[in-house]
Parts: C-alpha cells; sequence; structure tokens
C-alpha cells in the first residue's frame, strides 16, 4: 500500500474519533481536512460526491467517505475506511445493548434515564423541524408528508414505508419534470450493469424469502428477518440517520414490538453523544433485540453485526457502483426531482414518530420541560448535541 494510503487511512481513523454533530457537521471537517489541509480530491469533487450521497438511500457521511477513498485509492482502500468508520462506534453500541439490562435495573441508571429520553425526543422534534423546513417548500410536497403523516398513523405496517417511499418519488417526479431527456436516460441505462442491480435487488429478495421460509420457530429465523429487515431500511432511508431513527422506531418499537420505548430511546441518547455515523446506533438495536429473544450474549453480538452489515450495504453498493457514471445520472432531473416527494415523505414519517415518541409523557410536565428546552437549545443557541446529552446525565445524576 502506497505511502499517501497509509496517510489518509490515519487521517480517516482520527476523523472517525472526532466526527460529531450528523452529516452537515461531518460534510465541513472533511472539506477542511481531506480537502484543504491534504488535498486528496478537489472541492468540487467532495460537493459532488455529498450531492450524490443526498441522492442515493443509506448513510451519507458514510458513502461520502467511502467515495472519496474510492478516488484516492479504488476499491481497496475503500472498503477499508468503511471499517475503520463505521466499527468503532457500532462495537460501542453493541456493548452498549449488552450491557444495558446490567444497568436498567439500577435505581441511579433509571434516574437519568428519565432525563436523557425526553431530550432525545427533543433531538427527534429538532430534526423533524429542520427537515420539514429544508424540503416543505411546494405544496405538493406538504401533501405529500401530510399523507404519509397520516397513513403511517392510520397503517401502523412495516410495509407502509416502501409503498409511500415509492408512490412519492413518483408523485414529484411526474408532477415536476418537463417530459424530455429520452435521450439522457438511453445513456445512463446503457452504463448501468445490469448484473449489478441484480445483486443489490437479489440480496434483499433472497433474505426476504429465506425469512418467510424458516420456520419462526427456528434460532435461525429472526436473525435472517432481522437481517432483511435493516437491509430493507437501508434501500428506504434517504437523507441519512435523521430519518433512520423515526423510521425504525415505528417499525421495531410499535410495529413489531422488538425493544421498548425506554431501550430506543436511551440507546439514541447514547449515540448522540458519540462521534462517528449515526447508522451505528443499528447496532445496539440490532444487540437488544436478540438479547430480548433470549439469545444471550452471543446472539446479542450477531445481532449488532447483522443490523449493521444490513443497513450500510446497500448504500455501500450503491456508492461504488454508480459513482462511475454519476456524470450522467446527475443531468437526469427525473431523478432527481423524485427525491423532493421522498423527502417529503420522510418528514411525515419522522412526523409520526415524534407523535408516538412523545405520548408516553402523559402528564409528565418535567419531560415536556426537557423535549422543549432541547429544542430550544438545538434552535437557538450553537451548542453540540453531545454537549447536550451530557447536561442530561449530570442533570440525572445531581437532581
Amino acid at each position: 500500500m502506497k505511502k499517501r494510503h497509509l496517510l489518509f487511512l490515519r487521517d480517516v481513523f482520527i476523523y472517525t474519533f472526532t466526527a460529531f454533530g450528523g452529516p452537515q457537521a461531518h460534510i465541513a471537517v472533511l472539506l477542511r481536512e481531506f480537502v484543504e489541509k491534504r488535498n486528496y480530491i478537489s472541492e468540487e469533487e467532495l460537493m459532488e460526491l455529498n450531492a450524490l450521497s443526498q441522492v442515493l438511500p443509506g448513510p451519507s457521511s458514510t458513502q461520502t467517505l467511502v467515495g472519496i477513498a474510492w478516488k484516492v485509492g479504488g476499491l481497496r482502500l475503500a472498503l477499508i475506511t468503511f471499517l475503520i468508520w463505521i466499527l468503532p462506534s457500532a462495537a460501542i453500541m453493541g456493548l452498549a445493548a449488552i450491557s444495558y439490562k446490567m444497568f436498567a435495573n439500577q435505581a441511579k441508571f433509571a434516574h437519568v434515564i428519565t432525563y436523557i429520553q425526553p431530550m432525545a425526543v427533543g433531538i427527534v422534534a429538532y430534526a423533524t423541524y429542520t427537515f420539514a423546513s429544508r424540503f416543505l417548500k411546494t405544496r405538493v410536497s406538504m401533501m405529500l408528508a401530510i399523507g404519509s403523516l397520516i397513513s403511517t398513523l392510520i397503517l401502523q405496517n412495516a410495509y407502509a414505508f416502501p409503498l409511500l417511499v415509492l408512490l412519492g418519488g413518483i408523485i414529484s417526479s411526474a408532477m415536476e419534470t418537463q417530459p424530455q431527456e429520452n435521450e439522457l436516460r438511453v445513456k445512463l441505462y446503457s452504463n448501468v450493469n445490469p448484473n449489478k442491480v441484480a445483486y443489490f435487488i437479489g440480496i434483499l429478495l433472497f433474505f426476504a424469502a429465506l425469512g418467510a421460509i424458516i420456520n419462526q420457530t427456528s434460532p435461525f429465523s429472526l436473525p435472517i428477518r432481522l437481517f432483511e429487515n435493516f437491509y430493507r431500511n437501508g434501500i428506504l432511508i434517504f437523507g441519512g440517520g435523521q430519518v433512520m431513527v423515526p423510521l425504525m422506531y415505528t417499525e421495531f418499537v410499535e410495529v413489531k414490538h422488538y425493544l421498548s420505548n425506554s431501550e430506543f430511546l436511551s440507546g439514541y441518547a447514547l449515540q448522540q453523544a458519540l462521534p462517528g455515523p449515526t447508522f451505528s446506533f443499528t447496532s445496539f438495536l440490532g444487540g437488544i433485540t436478540l438479547g430480548n429473544k433470549g439469545f444471550g450474549i452471543g446472539g446479542q453480538i450477531i445481532g449488532s453485526l447483522v443490523a449493521v452489515i444490513g443497513v450500510n450495504t446497500p448504500g455501500l453498493i450503491l456508492i461504488l457502483f454508480i459513482v462511475p457514471f454519476w456524470e450522467d445520472l446527475k443531468k437526469i432531473t427525473r431523478i432527481k426531482n423524485s427525491l423532493s416527494g421522498i423527502n417529503a415523505v420522510a418528514v411525515g414519517f419522522m412526523a409520526t414518530a415524534f407523535i408516538l415518541l412523545v405520548k408516553p409523557f402523559g402528564g409528565n410536565w418535567i419531560a415536556y420541560a426537557l423535549m422543549v428546552g432541547t429544542f430550544g437549545l438545538l434552535h437557538f443557541t450553537k451548542i453540540k448535541t453531545p454537549i447536550i446529552i451530557i447536561i442530561g446525565v449530570l442533570l440525572g445524576i445531581f437532581f
């Protein structure tokens, strides 16, 4: 491996442990450290990779970083970079899932959690607000958001999510795109390797079928179905972790009851205090799910691995397959216009999750105050999310 590649991996390692604040903060650090200081790629290339990650489903920060690595050193460097970026935070979240039950019964821990959980809901509220203010700018997008909110509240079914995402993309693309671009589409499709597309879709269908065929009393059934659940969500999630958390809350807590409201919010609060990708939160979800089903520590480790691999695989495949013909893809406005509808539907998902998260508060005015206070700090100040979580921990310890 070249000296430049080793230097790049060193910088990725440092970035992994200092990247707080989500995709918006991550892109600023990448610009400063990987473009201006090290000149691994140009600013234009970084902005194009970031734009591509916004168009594709999956973890946007991860896809941008992997795309940089691909440009610097090809496929091998991209895969090593992915592992360095994802493993530390995923390992911490997996350990948190394993040790959660041990701490959950301790009175002091339970008291701290009562402060942390409403603050986590405040973070979801702020994410919903920022997403809505960014993407709900037309009547069509507003109607799609309201429609997805009402539909998910009524249906409470995991299969509603892919159908609504697809419908949102089709509606916005049809209503906002002029009848043109046939020549461009032919050129784009001629560059697409059908085998790669078949692999991408085939993985999902294979595990979905395998999960359905295997008897649900089998110990293999739940891990396989869990992989399919996370892989499917990895295909559906446009907008990164802001959308992932509400989507998975509705499916895994409200619909499938894999884990409790308290467990979900505790894990989310911990993830917000860690550097690295928001998608590492899935490691906690997978570990807690198999732990709740009696699989033991070994099963929890498997659950964490299944979740992290499942949710990240679609985005990783897409960024590595699509970068070579991005120049043609970005010219097709029909694809760009479909994204606005998908994001509008995602706002509806986020609003649904927020409503469901607030329901357990009941008449607890302290919880409402903490939630509103967290929203206010994020909206009106420059205080970062990890600091807010630490404040919540201190409140729980001393009050």
